[in-house]
């Protein structure tokens, strides 16, 4: 299933509704792609499965570190939530 390790983008079902009114299910993917980005704290590249839009967005915020960092711990992969761990130790000490 293509689901976004940062954003938590995950397929949704919706109906397609014809002029005659007719519902038909149908499942929306996010575009998902494996990307690698560069983490400046951690000094390498990180290969994750992002959404489009969270590509766009990580690069609106100013990197993966300040990124991964104002997000929700909840709404990360377990992968993503191992990398938030390590730059927070990184940090720290």
């Amino acid at each position: 299933m293509a689901i976004c390790e940062l954003s938590g983008k995950k397929p949704i079902v919706k109906n397609l509704v014809s002029h005659s009114n007719v519902k038909t299910k149908t499942q929306v993917l996010p575009n998902v792609q494996q990307k690698k980005l560069y983490s400046s704290i951690l000094k390498e590249f990180i290969s994750l499965k992002l959404a489009t839009s969270t590509i766009r967005s990580v690069e609106h915020v100013g990197g993966l570190d300040k990124f991964i960092l104002n997000q929700d711990p909840q709404v990360l992969s377990a992968r993503a939530a191992k990398i938030l761990n390590r730059i927070k130790n990184k940090i720290k000490g």
